[in-house]
């Protein structure tokens, strides 16, 4: 059985294996990965702290070369690495090559950093006095990462920090983490030096030490609510400059003048797609007015035609959860519904002996203050709850604590534009499902969705990984020598 390595200092190295990976498909253990001992660990920030001295120094030129080279490696080697994500996380090969693609989008972002670094410069502010400003690395980026997106949130996370000069950390998820060490890999073919990029494969004892460290500078992390709660906690406890995405309940409003077949179309794509593993799928659909029957039913009907198997089969539309555990807990919303939930469509009957596999299940008339409204179930589940109007619909989200994203789904653009500036949601969609922003955007939601400030990627990202000096200049003569206590002034 394979051995997963830890990437450090530009090689892989090997460690016992302790925690099982299994391939959720099958439901068998397909390899271990060791968890870092506290020696490795700061042995490893040890390492990267001593290669910050000169990354930091680094010509923007060199840092652009190395990735361009890495788009170029990652494109190249976008078939190897879906197989590799597929084998661990069960997602289709299509959609482990959707994830690809938008982190490539990030890298492209990270690309430009010689406008993204750029200072400002102001001339004789003063008499003789210029002001000049120029962005800074922090140093080392600790990088904690998701199991649902195992490339995708590392070259978020990584490309922008490495492009601001700081050297980075990655502790992937235990579920999945030979994609990360792939990416060590294609950095180094793309000529990063040794020891700016690192993978340290462990658990939550790994990552506790990580945000204590001393040697950390910064932390970005993507996960569930309860630990980016815990995650920013201890992190700034300990000084540290921290963004932690947590999760969502992501609602889609379907206002009565909205085409009903696009509307079902987009439920289907944002709510079942990954298996529903997607801290953007749309949980739950804000049928408003009267439509809620025909809606239903048209969502039902394509429920119908999913197809749900291994990611590797061509036939399947979405493949299996991460583990056994989490879809027994997926089951349990729809296997013992909350009273008042009807059950529409029973995905229980693809579980089998086999595979952590869910099918797609469709709830109706589900409330707030039940189970499943409230939960962040982060499986195949759709829910659907019917309310009055659109200031209900509106009212319902901002009620929520999730912040992350939403979608209204109408032909109405003055309805749309209300919409867009009263919900107290991250990232809206208009007619768009999953509206996860573009590279030169920021990633991010509201309430208990982020702790922090600093949304992920795009610019905010490019300021979270950096800081601003300011120098302020004059060169007098020696003729203006004099001694004056006087507090400093511009005129």
């Amino acid at each position: 059985m394979r051995t997963i390595p830890h990437y450090i200092n530009g090689a892989t190295v090997s460690s016992t294996g302790e925690l099982p990976v299994f391939n959720p498909a099958t439901g068998e253990i397909d390899a271990r990965v060791p968890v870092a001992t506290s020696a490795l660990v700061d042995e490893t920030v040890a390492l990267a702290r001593g290669a910050w001295e000169s990354w930091r120094s680094s010509s923007l030129s060199q840092r652009t070369n190395i990735l361009f080279s890495l788009r170029h490696l990652l494109v190249q080697r976008t078939d190897e690495l879906a197989v590799l994500i597929t084998r661990e996380h069960g997602k289709t090969i299509a959609d482990a090559k959707g994830e690809i693609a938008r982190g490539l989008e990030n890298v492209e972002y990270a690309c430009g950093l010689t406008d993204h670094l750029k200072g400002d410069f102001s001339s004789q502010v003063a008499d003789g006095v210029d002001v000049h400003s120029f962005r800074e690395s922090l140093g080392l980026v600790a990088a904690i990462t998701p199991f649902n997106f195992p490339i995708m949130v590392p070259l978020w996370m990584a490309a922008t920090a490495l492009a601001t000069g700081n050297v980075v950390i990655l502790k992937p998820s235990e579920r999945d983490p030979s994609v990360s060490v792939r990416l060590g890999e294609l950095l180094a073919e793309a000529g990063l030096p040794a020891g700016v990029f690192n993978v340290l494969q462990g658990n939550a004892a790994t990552v506790t030490q990580l945000l204590e460290h001393p040697g950390v500078d910064a932390v970005s992390f993507v996960g569930s609510t309860p630990v980016a709660r815990h995650v920013y906690q201890v992190a700034t406890q300990h000084e540290k400059r921290v963004q932690a995405l947590g999760g969502a309940k992501n609602h889609m409003v379907v206002l009565p003048d909205a085409d009903l077949d696009v509307a079902a179309d987009a439920a289907i794509n944002a709510g079942f797609g990954a298996a529903g593993e997607r801290c953007m799928a749309i949980s739950v659909v804000v049928a408003v007015g009267d439509i809620a029957d025909e809606l239903v039913d048209r969502i039902a009907q394509r429920v119908d035609r999913l197809t749900v198997g291994p990611g590797d089969d061509p036939a399947s539309d979405f493949g299996p959860v991460i583990t056994e555990e989490h879809r027994r807990r997926v089951l349990s919303y729809v296997t013992t519904p909350d009273p008042g939930v009807v059950v529409v469509r029973d995905g229980s009957a693809m579980s089998t002996a086999s595979g952590f596999f869910v099918g797609a299940c469709l709830l109706d008339h589900v409330t707030p203050g039940t189970r499943t409204y409230d939960d962040e179930i982060f499986g195949p589940v759709l829910s659907v709850t019917r309310v009055a109007n659109f200031a209900a619909a509106v009212a319902l989200i901002n009620a929520n604590p999730y912040g992350n994203g939403t979608a209204i789904f109408t032909r109405d653009g003055n309805a749309a534009r209300l919409f867009s500036r009263q919900v107290s949601v991250g990232m809206i969609g208009v007619n768009v499902p999953i509206p996860v922003p573009v590279s030169s955007y920021s990633f991010g939601g509201w309430k208990s969705s982020l702790f922090g400030h600093s949304h992920m990627y795009g610019p905010e990202g490019i300021a979270f990984y950096s800081r601003a000096k300011v120098v302020t200049t004059r060169w007098p003569l020696a003729s203006e020598s004099q001694i004056d206590l006087g507090f400093p002034r511009t005129r």
